[in-house]
């Protein structure tokens, strides 16, 4: 039977402590400068991330009549910020993200409300590799281990509960080795062998002629992006914790969009600055807030860490399970 390891109060003075040791790891680890984020975009330029495609941003009008979107993630904003600041090679920017994903199907893992650490990189065009890929991602795994080691010093009633390495496999190793397993079966099954996983090459097609899952077609270069899964065994399950990957430069997005048959957003502002090398060639993510809090401090319900809003059903069943709603 589930029971929390830390009380509401000592979870709250965790979850900041935990934020801060996190951060200065993060900004160490990738040379990155914090900068301050938007939380609604105007709807024309591109900016805001459309997700997989079919998720509908909450949007209203100013004052001054512009359309205006809530923010759903900053994965294109923050490559636009990284041209604005003029931030060279081999630096970077992070941010708090505070976003609204109205259609996101709320369960112990998801809630309306999403907050990340989002970062960029700036990388020369050599960079567009996998083992640049890779390096980027041993560095965040580091700055997470890091942040258990000294979370569970001061918490000692909290488990170590990652490896020293992070395991690599690319989407299509996953599907030979399962290949009667959904996406989703897959990656519980390899998280739980390995507990630590990123998982190489999600939005292209594989040899089964289906997708592991949905990206975006015009942030990611579906071939050089990838997840960060850690296996969460409060809930059996294995838990992403963070979307990155190197980013598209104009030949793949413009590949990725066709195929997607997203061609109208070729004429959006952010696009043709892609498309015209403007944008500088970049690396970045998502690390989830919340995601990294439940993780570390072995919580079986993402409302332990974040307020949100839950029906009265699922007030309920947290209740008679002993988890306590923020």
């Amino acid at each position: 039977m589930y029971q929390s390891k830390l009380n509401l109060v000592d979870t709250e003075i965790a979850i900041k402590k935990l934020k801060t040791i996190f951060e200065s790891h993060l900004i160490n680890q990738l040379n990155l400068l914090r900068v301050s984020a938007p939380l609604f975009l105007e709807a024309e330029t591109g900016l805001n991330d459309n997700l997989g495609g079919t998720e509908l941003p909450v949007t209203f009008n100013s004052m001054t009549g512009q359309k205006l979107e809530i923010v759903q993630s900053l994965a294109k904003w923050k490559r636009f910020a990284l041209y604005k600041y003029k931030i060279q090679k081999k630096a970077g920017i992070y941010t708090d993200m505070n976003a609204i994903r109205p259609n996101e199907e709320v369960d112990p893992i998801h809630s309306i409300y999403v907050d990340q650490w989002d970062w960029e990189k700036v990388i020369a065009l050599e960079d567009r590799t996998i083992d640049k890929l890779q390096s980027v991602v041993k560095s965040i795994y580091n700055a997470i281990l890091q942040t258990e080691t000294e979370l569970n010093k001061k918490y000692t009633q909290l488990k170590s509960k990652l490896p020293t390495e992070i395991t690599f496999i690319t989407s299509q190793e996953l599907e030979d080795m399962f290949p009667k397993l959904t996406p989703k079966q897959r990656e519980y099954e390899i998280t739980r062998m390995h507990k630590a996983v990123f998982l190489i090459g999600v939005g292209g097609i594989l040899k089964s002629g289906k997708i592991h899952d949905k990206r975006a077609s015009d942030y990611d270069d579906w071939s050089l992006n990838g997840d960060i899964l850690f296996y969460h065994e409060p809930l059996n399950i294995a838990l992403e914790m963070s979307s990155m990957g190197i980013r598209v430069d104009a030949e793949t997005m413009r590949s990725q969009l066709i195929s997607a048959g997203n061609e109208d957003r070729m004429e959006l502002d952010f696009h043709k600055m892609i498309l015209n090398d403007v944008l500088p060639l970049s690396i970045g993510g998502g690390i989830g807030q919340s995601r990294l809090s439940m993780f570390l401090l072995e919580k079986a319900h993402i409302g332990e860490v974040q307020v949100s809003v839950w029906c009265e059903e699922t007030i309920r069943e947290c209740a008679r399970d002993s988890i306590f709603l923020l």
